[in-house]
């Protein structure tokens, strides 16, 4: 328990990272996504080479591990595409309302217990950030539509988790992670060459950008979720990212000059609190 109370902050932090990158870049939603993948699949693959060269997957195995890729390409595929329509405070605390999805999930496909201090806590960050939303949304056209792609990313990323919990209960960290995120890469590639999107001719900058959002965001952040996937249900490991929020808002604040408002404030105390009454349940042995 030391150990996840220790890294699960460091992952939300690092997570909390990839809005400010991705605001960062000149690149379309689509081509930042495939970047992330497919680099954070590359740096992968030489410790992955070193340490698992004899890795074999059942077939019910590989469908899980393909089915989890899928639902994180969409996953930011529609995420990454509300950020260039809304704030980041608006986007990150939409996509972030996938607790309340992996809850009903884990219930009804994985037989995870609920508890009241779950059941409270989701409560209490969904209304922190419900708060920061109503505080910061445009009112306009884009904004709406913004707002509808986080969702539908926080659809997608509730299968991501639920997929997660059910392989990392009998499979090692990398035996999971490489071929799930390789996978998301390839789907990703696929929808970019269906959009027509090109992959060349971007600013160094940009390039530069994408290489930091694969390695501290997804590397980091996602890795730790998946770690934490093993030892916690997947309800709880996704209302502890609830917290990203938090440290998106703040650094967009000091990177983006993007208003810090008593909404954002206020939404994301309530927040914290829902994440620390979450926590009081005990994990499973």
């Amino acid at each position: 328990m030391g150990s996840l109370l220790l890294f699960l902050p460091i992952g939300v932090l690092a997570a909390s990272t990839a809005s400010i990158f991705i605001k960062l870049c000149d690149a379309p939603a689509l081509i930042i996504a495939t970047y992330r993948m497919i680099f954070a699949s590359l740096m992968l693959l030489p410790y992955a080479l070193y340490k698992r060269t004899g890795v074999t997957w059942e077939r019910t195995e590989l469908g899980w591990l393909t089915l989890s890729g899928l639902f994180l390409s969409v996953h930011f595929a529609f995420w990454i595409a509300s950020l260039k329509y809304t704030s980041v405070a608006s986007s990150v605390v939409l996509v972030t309302t996938y607790p309340i999805f992996v809850g009903i999930g884990s219930h009804f496909f994985l037989k995870e217990r609920t508890g009241l201090y779950l059941i409270f806590g989701i409560i209490l960050s969904v209304l922190g950030s419900g708060l920061i939303s109503y505080g910061d949304m445009a009112i306009s056209k884009e904004a709406f539509m913004g707002d509808g792609l986080a969702l539908l990313g926080a659809i997608a990323a509730s299968g991501y988790f639920l997929v997660g919990r059910k392989m990392r209960k009998r499979q090692d960290l990398l035996s999971y992670i490489l071929p799930v995120y390789s996978t998301a890469g390839f789907f990703l590639i696929v929808f970019s060459l269906l959009s027509q999107k090109t992959f060349f001719g971007y600013s160094w900058t940009t390039y530069l950008f994408l290489l930091l959002l694969a390695l501290i965001p997804q590397l980091i952040g996602h890795t730790t979720i998946n770690w934490a996937l093993k030892y916690l249900p997947a309800s709880m490991v996704a209302l502890t990212y609830l917290g990203e929020p938090v440290g998106s808002t703040l650094l967009a604040y000091f990177i983006l000059n993007e208003a810090l408002t008593p909404w954002k404030i206020f939404g994301g105390v309530l927040i914290l609190a829902g994440i620390l009454t979450a926590l009081k349940r005990k994990p499973p042995d």
